[in-house]
C-alpha cells in the first residue's frame, strides 16, 4: 500500500486555501489548485471551524516565514505602522506569539468583549432547546428578539450562534448540537457557497420527467419502473425498482455505486423481464446513472431523470425504500445480504396487501400483467 506524502501549507498557500474558502469554493475546488485530496484542505479549515484565522496568528507566521513589517502590513491591508506597534508591544519580532498577544490584549482591554453566550446559562439553555427542536440559528436570533424585545441582553445574532457552535474553544454550546442543524455541517461555510453551474450532478444527454408520455401518470399501464439506491455504511449500496402499475419490487445487490456497476446490474435485471413490463425507468439525478445511454442502447428502455430534489416525483420508489428501512436500517452494512437474501425481502414485499391495490399483492397483481402478456 502506498501512502500519500502529507503536504504542507506555507503561509501564501494558506492565504489562497483561505481567499478561495471564503468566495465559496469547495474543497475539492481548492484542492486541484494544489494537486491534493481534499482531506487535506479540510485539515486546515476545521482546525478554526470554517473561521479564518485571526490577524495575529497571520502576523505570527508571517515573522516565521521572515516577511517584513511592511510586507505584512500589506497583505493584512493595515498600516505598517500598526503592525509595528503590535509587534513591538508584545515582545518584538523575536518574541511574538499569537497566543500571548491574544492574552495580553484580552487583559489590557478597556473594555473586554467576551463571546455573548459567555456566563448567559440560562440564554444558552434557550438557544440549546430551540436547536434540539430543528430550529435554524437565523430562526432562533430572530425569535429571541420578538420574545425578549424589551431585553437585548437577549438578542444575538445567528453568527454567534454558529461560532459558537462551531468554535469549540469558546465553551459555551455544545459540540453536540452540530447535528441539530439542518446541513449537520461541522464547519462554517461561506454565504456565497454552492455547486450550482459548477458541472457536479450533470447527467449527460439527460431527459427530463416532464418528456415522459402522459399515460405513464395515472399507473393504468404496466411496464413503467421507478428506480433508485439505498445507502448503508462503508459505501454500500442497494438498487430498488419498484413497478409504477403493479407496485412490484425488484431489489439488485452492487458492489459500488460506480455508473458502470449499477448501470450493468441494471441491464442483467432488466433482461430477466418481459419487454412488455419494463418499457420506461424514472431515477434520481444521482452520478450512479451518467451513463444511462448505455442502458437504453442494451435494452430498449428510455430513462427518465426527475428534477433536481423532487423525490415526490419517484412516489412508489421513495414510499418502497421507506418500508424497506425495516429490513435493511439505515447505517447496516448492505453488503452482507447476498442476492438470494435481496430476493426473500422483496417476495415478503410482493406478497403484503396493499391498500391501494384494493388488497391485492403487488405479486399477483404483477402475475396479472405477465398473463396478459402471455
Amino acid at each position: 500500500m502506498t501512502y500519500r506524502k502529507r503536504r504542507y501549507y506555507s503561509k501564501e498557500d494558506k492565504n489562497l486555501i483561505w481567499d478561495h474558502w471564503k468566495s465559496g469554493a469547495s474543497q475539492h475546488d481548492i484542492a486541484r489548485l494544489f494537486s491534493t485530496g481534499h482531506s487535506s484542505i479540510g485539515r486546515i479549515i476545521s482546525e478554526t471551524g470554517g473561521f479564518r484565522p485571526p490577524e495575529r496568528e497571520e502576523i505570527s507566521r508571517s515573522i516565521v516565514a521572515n516577511l517584513s513589517i511592511r510586507s505584512i502590513a500589506v497583505h493584512l491591508s493595515r498600516a505598517p505602522s500598526t503592525i509595528s506597534r503590535e509587534i513591538n508591544r508584545n515582545g518584538g519580532y523575536d518574541n511574538y506569539r499569537a497566543t500571548k498577544a491574544d492574552h495580553n490584549a484580552w487583559i489590557n482591554a478597556l473594555r473586554p468583549k467576551l463571546c455573548k453566550l459567555y456566563g448567559q446559562t440560562m440564554l444558552c439553555k434557550i438557544i440549546e432547546t430551540k436547536l434540539r427542536k430543528k430550529w435554524s440559528p437565523q430562526q432562533v436570533a430572530g425569535w429571541l428578539k420578538i420574545k425578549y424585545s424589551e431585553d437585548e441582553s437577549k438578542h444575538v445574532s445567528h453568527e454567534t450562534i454558529y461560532k459558537s457552535l462551531f468554535i469549540q474553544t469558546r465553551g459555551v454550546l455544545k459540540k453536540e448540537l452540530q447535528r441539530c442543524l439542518r446541513s449537520k455541517r461541522t464547519i462554517r461555510r461561506a454565504k456565497t457557497s454552492t455547486l450550482k453551474g459548477r458541472g457536479l450532478g450533470t447527467i449527460p444527454d439527460a431527459v427530463s420527467i416532464s418528456e415522459r408520455p402522459a399515460s405513464v401518470e395515472d399507473r393504468a399501464v404496466p411496464g413503467h419502473w421507478e428506480g433508485d439506491l439505498i445507502e448503508g455504511c462503508q459505501k454500500t449500496f442497494i438498487a430498488t425498482l419498484v413497478e409504477r402499475h403493479s407496485r412490484y419490487v425488484v431489489l439488485v445487490k452492487l458492489k459500488d455505486k460506480k455508473s458502470n456497476t449499477v448501470i450493468d446490474a441494471l441491464i442483467k435485471q432488466a433482461r430477466k423481464l418481459p419487454s412488455d413490463l419494463y418499457k420506461t425507468l424514472t431515477w434520481d439525478r444521482g452520478s450512479e446513472i451518467t451513463n444511462h445511454k448505455k442502458f437504453t442502447l442494451a435494452t430498449e428502455i428510455q430513462v427518465y431523470l426527475c428534477d433536481p430534489q423532487s423525490p415526490w416525483q419517484r412516489g412508489s420508489n421513495e414510499n418502497t425504500n421507506r418500508l424497506l428501512r425495516e429490513y435493511l436500517p439505515k447505517g447496516s452494512d448492505l453488503s452482507v445480504h447476498s442476492q438470494s437474501e435481496l430476493n426473500k425481502i422483496a417476495r415478503e414485499l410482493n406478497t403484503r396487501p396493499r391498500k391501494t391495490l384494493g388488497y391485492m399483492t403487488p405479486a399477483a397483481k404483477f402475475n396479472e400483467c405477465v398473463a396478459s402478456t402471455g
